[in-house]
């Protein structure tokens, strides 16, 4: 039977790299794996795990691409007589491990350089920081090459020699025993810690370690715009990467600090402006706060509490782009009402209701219709609630309060409809 192509089988180009077939075999490993009880194959699982077998190792690929399968033939090891209910309970990490000894087998490589760690720093800045920008200094700690030993480790004058456990590899291979026999992978050498070199003397200064952790000043520019949330990059601010390797980034996370009158919106500025009853009532110019400092702002007859009022170009300036329009600030109209009144503006304001038809009183004839409506309904609730023992008296009694209550009502409603038919003088609508 011809065997199918390896890439064909995992669903990868020939030009994936060893990260984008390890990620797609476990996608399908798991869809695949006998334990699966809606798509689980076994066959296909087995056949999956030979093409990953050769792909994953850098040679064996290499005479997979020239030859074809002739050029693996006896290479790898076979799947056909593994039990995988062995592997029950087994993540799919744990079933990698066993069948490929961790996988990347061909891809460890001597210990050498390394590229250092990437740094985190939080930055704080003010509200007018964020929307203006500023440039700020920090301080970090970070790894650096021991000056005494220049990174090496070893103290000075001394002298290194070769590792005798991995023989100036830098790396060793490691024996793993599975259920069904034993696997090898290559590992740093945990003695020499991957650089191939025995150290006698170790630095006093780091303790042989060939770095140390040093206080380091950094300036940064927090362009305009900027929120929280944004993460900018120093590039080699880092920590020191081993055996003489470069230089990680230092990300910076900007935070900014809410104010107490504005609040952002992206590039727009929201802020709640209380207004007085005379300025907003007769309209007027008043000065309100912004980013930039007090600006007059033009409050229009009649403005009401929550009216939005626009100052163009007053908002926040776009992130990175220092020509592109400013956004807006949106003041919010809160009129307010005085608390407290002095005996000449209480006089003042009884004057305005009088001038504008305005009772601050409610009306006589007003409170007795209420008074009716009310006293109809409580004689409705009384009425409901003894209804039961009314029934009782006959069909004869029943007609008659029935015809009682009918009264009642009209004298009610002749009531209220004299009170709102017009009086002297006035025009009913039509």
């Amino acid at each position: 039977m011809t065997k199918r192509d390896y890439y064909e089988i995992l669903g990868v180009a020939k030009s994936a790299t060893y990260e984008e077939i390890k990620k797609t075999f476990r996608n399908t490993a798991r869809k695949l794996h006998p334990d699966n009880k809606e798509s689980g194959d076994e066959a296909a699982f087995k056949e999956l795990a030979e093409a990953y077998e050769v792909l994953s190792d850098t040679n064996k690929r290499a005479q997979y691409d020239r030859y074809g399968h002739a050029g693996v033939k006896g290479a790898g090891q076979s799947f056909d007589n593994v039990d995988f209910s062995n592997f029950a309970g087994f993540g799919m990490d744990d079933i990698i491990d066993m069948l490929f000894g961790g996988g990347a087998r061909g891809q460890a490589r001597r210990g050498g350089p390394e590229q250092g760690a990437n740094l985190k720093f939080d930055l704080q800045i003010e509200f007018l920081e964020g929307v203006f920008g500023v440039e700020k200094k920090i301080t970090i700690k970070r790894l650096e090459d021991c000056e005494t030993c220049t990174g090496t480790g070893a103290e000075p004058g001394s002298e290194t020699t070769t590792c005798v456990t991995c023989a100036g590899q830098g790396q060793v291979q490691q024996v793993m025993n599975s259920f069904f026999g034993q696997s090898m992978r290559v590992i740093e050498c945990p003695a020499c810690q991957g650089s191939g070199k025995k150290i006698e003397k170790p630095c006093k200064t780091c303790r042989g370690e060939g770095q140390q952790r040093k206080t380091r000043e950094f300036d940064i520019k927090v362009p305009q715009g900027i929120e929280t949330g944004v993460r900018l990059r120093l590039t080699n601010a880092g920590d020191k990467g081993r055996r003489g390797g470069p230089f990680g980034d230092l990300y910076v996370i900007i935070h900014v600090k809410e104010h107490k009158s504005f609040i952002r919106e992206g590039e727009t500025i929201h802020l709640r402006q209380p207004v007085g009853v005379s300025l907003a009532s007769l309209g007027g110019e008043m000065m309100v706060e912004t980013v930039d400092g007090k600006r007059p702002l033009k409050i229009p007859a009649g403005t009401q509490s929550g009216a939005t009022l626009i100052l163009k170009e007053s908002g926040v300036p776009r992130f990175n782009s220092p020509s592109a329009r400013r956004g807006d600030q949106v003041v919010h109209v809160a009129v307010e009402t005085p608390t407290k009144l002095s005996a000449e503006e209480k006089t003042l304001l009884e004057q305005l209701a009088q001038l504008r038809g305005e009772s601050l009183v409610i009306p006589e004839a007003e409170k007795e219709a209420y008074e009716a409506a009310q006293a109809l309904l409580h004689a409705n609730s009384k009425d409901a609630k003894n209804g039961s023992d009314k029934d009782k008296k006959g069909a004869k009694s029943k007609t008659k309060h029935k015809d009682e209550q009918v009264k009642e009502d009209s004298s009610i409603l002749d009531k209220l409809g004299e009170f709102f038919r017009p009086k002297n003088g006035e025009q009913e609508d039509e």
